[in-house]
């Protein structure tokens, strides 16, 4: 196979073929499968739930079904870390496939993270589930949703791109990402509410302004507001300037124009590496 664009047909197939072992070999020998897919969050969701919610007392009574969205923000984190972490591994565990096959290496990262987008799917019918059930109402916002899915996954792609690259060379980077994601989930109103540190400055600068600077952060904030509770806090009720938006998502644009320039300046190595 020669090297061809994404959009080739061969590519396309490609990619559907890696996506589809992905999601086989992630469930193989595992006796309840795919259901892991929606246990394992949910499980995490009771733990913080009871931690934060009914023991330490961290929740947001302005923000409607607050369980709900706290369940949501775990499941986009939860995608982000299993995107970035698998993408960061997935081009030393197809070693053997790329020294065989020439084809864009940016692939096998794809089909790892694809298979994450997957899982996100799922949790998303059951977080959808709990909406319904607990009568939440539905608005043109949720519209802004695929976009806000792709600002999220277009950073995650980045993060992997780059990653995989130093993880060729150097495997201590998992480690270094493992501890960077634990600072990371606390630097943002994830498993507790914006509102904590609505007040909080840094130089008289608001700390929930600085979070929302990140395009994680506000992709995450923007899905609970548009998918489950319009009176959770974003970077739009933040900020008035919306022209500040250009941070974020120019920090997203430049992950993903930068990884793409390292991924490809050093792909044609990997083998030797390897």
């Amino acid at each position: 196979m020669t090297k061809m664009g994404f959009f080739d047909k061969r590519n396309r197939v490609l990619l559907a073929e890696l996506v589809k072992t992905d999601f086989k070999l992630r469930y193989q020998g595992s006796v309840l499968g795919i259901l892991w897919s929606v246990l394992k969050p949910l499980m995490i969701f009771v733990v913080m739930y009871f931690v934060f919610v009914k023991f330490l007392r961290i929740t947001d009574p302005s923000i409607p079904n607050y369980a709900i969205t706290l369940l949501l923000g775990l499941s986009l984190w939860a995608f982000f870390t299993e995107a970035v972490t698998l993408g960061m591994t997935s081009i030393v565990a197809r070693g053997d496939l790329m020294r065989k096959i020439n084809f864009p290496k940016y692939i096998v990262i794809l089909s790892s993270m694809v298979s994450a987008l997957i899982s996100l799917s799922i949790n998303l019918l059951v977080v959808l589930a709990f909406a319904i059930f607990a009568g939440v109402k539905y608005h043109l916002t949720v519209l802004w949703l695929p976009f806000n899915i792709i600002l999220l996954f277009a950073v995650a792609f980045g993060l992997a791109l780059i990653l995989s690259t130093l993880y060729v060379k150097f495997r201590d980077v998992s480690h270094i990402w493992e501890v960077f994601m634990q600072i990371l989930v606390y630097s943002m109103p994830i498993m507790y509410p914006i509102s904590m540190v609505s007040k909080v400055s840094i130089f008289g600068v608001s700390v929930a302004k600085l979070m929302m600077l990140n395009p994680i952060a506000l992709a995450i904030q923007d899905i609970r507001h548009n998918l489950i509770a319009l009176e959770t806090p974003t970077f739009w009720t933040l900020f008035q300037n919306y022209w500040m938006a250009i941070i974020p998502i120019s920090l997203a644009i430049f992950l993903v124009v930068f990884g793409l320039w390292y991924f490809n300046k050093n792909s044609k190595k990997f083998a030797e590496i390897m």
